[in-house]
């Protein structure tokens, strides 16, 4: 892992900085990442990510990022667990995320999921929408939101997801916003090309998943 890890560091522009996708992989896997130098790791089940923080809380803090799909009832959990959630893809979660936030007084970094091209299995915002209630998620506080995050459909080619976060990154640059988390193991080139600030890479670092982590009760 250390040394797929470092290949892909070294492929990462200026800027662009590397996600450790941890989902499904365990402890000791996450522990030999930290021991080379992996600092932000990504998870997408509340349950299973409390595990490995309670396992893992003998290092140093580490930066999670949330990645799953938000779910009302398990905003309060997430903002405790995490410091920063790739999956706000609605007004009204953002603003449930905001007055739950403002309760926890913590300011959590957020990135506005987009959907810019036909995908019935992705969630997000269009363009046009962001457009028109971006000054009522600009309200928001005490929520940072730091950028624009994008999953390309599946099937497309090489050229078309470069295509699809190239337009994602002209929307944030549009919005002001400065952060892109754009691209997986599979293409994650691509949106590194497109300007992504964030890959979001799980298999292509960790190989195939382990074993499923027992969650916490």
């Amino acid at each position: 892992m250390a040394a797929r890890r470092a290949a892909i560091e070294l492929r990462l522009p200026p800027g662009c900085r590397l996600l450790a996708v941890s989902k499904g992989q365990s402890v000791q896997a996450i522990r030999e990442l930290v021991a080379a130098g992996q600092r932000s790791f990504a998870e997408s089940r509340l349950q299973e990510a409390a595990t490995k923080q309670e396992q893992l809380a003998d290092l140093e803090p580490l930066d999670w990022h949330f990645i799953g799909r938000l779910q009302a009832n398990k905003v309060r959990p997430v903002l405790q667990r995490f410091g920063t959630i790739h999956s706000l893809d609605s007004l009204a979660l953002a603003e449930r995320l905001a007055r739950i936030a403002a309760e926890e007084q913590r300011t959590p970094a957020v990135f506005l999921q987009v959907k810019l091209r036909p995908d019935p299995a992705k969630a997000g915002f269009e363009a046009e929408e962001l457009r028109r209630i971006w000054p009522d998620l600009c309200r928001l506080a005490p929520l940072r939101i730091v950028g624009l995050m994008a999953i390309a459909p599946l099937g497309l080619t090489p050229p078309q997801s470069r295509s699809l976060y190239a337009d994602c990154a002209l929307l944030a640059a549009e919005l002001g916003l400065k952060e892109l988390s754009m691209g997986m193991s599979g293409d994650w080139e691509q949106a590194a090309a497109a300007g992504s600030t964030w890959v979001r890479i799980g298999s292509a670092l960790f190989g195939q998943r382990t074993a499923p982590v027992t969650p916490a009760h």
